[in-house]
């Protein structure tokens, strides 16, 4: 895609965003003591506030099961890097909090998780135009000390656009 195709506004218009969250601690006392499902479904239907970095890049987590997670964006210009599309940081955050948001659904109460990795690969630039793109999370394995997930980040007509695999450490009490 050009730069010529960009979304305009008028040459030279400056743009504003404004975003506000919640103290973070309150949803973070709640994952300490709730096992992960409960957790990222109340997260999900607005009964606890969303992590800062949820508000900062506009994502919505849209469905939780027991090892898979749905998170959309709609990509907008503030994503954007200096050549007109998404930042691959904004995929990366996505596909790590898909991958990690489906190993932390299967935790129970009083055991969490830190991602190890994340290696992604990147498929297809998403720009204003392509749209809402979804992102889904799986887990893969889980084991009694790692776990490792898949997340894909998908466009509205479900071609792939970027891939990710991420290995993740799990925290049980007195480890």
């Amino acid at each position: 895609m050009s730069v010529e195709s960009l979304p305009r506004e008028p040459e030279g218009a400056v743009r504003s965003r404004t975003h506000r969250w919640e103290d973070p601690r309150i949803a973070a006392s709640a994952a300490r003591v709730e096992d992960g499902l409960t957790f990222l479904r109340r997260l999900a239907a607005g009964e606890l506030p969303p992590p800062p970095i949820v508000e900062t890049l506009g994502l919505t987590l849209v469905s939780v099961e027991a090892g898979r997670v749905e998170f959309a964006l709609e990509p907008a210009e503030y994503h954007y890097n200096p050549i007109g599309s998404v930042h691959g940081g904004v995929y990366a955050t996505l596909l790590d909090s898909a991958t990690g948001c489906a190993v932390q659904s299967t935790l129970p109460a009083g055991v969490h998780y830190t991602s190890l990795d994340l290696t992604v690969k990147f498929l297809r630039p998403i720009t204003v135009s392509t749209g809402p793109v979804r992102c889904v999370g799986e887990v893969l394995q889980a084991g009694n000390r790692t776990a490792l997930a898949e997340a894909r980040i998908l466009d509205s007509a479900d071609r792939l656009v970027a891939h990710a695999t991420s290995s993740c450490m799990i925290f049980r009490p007195g480890s």
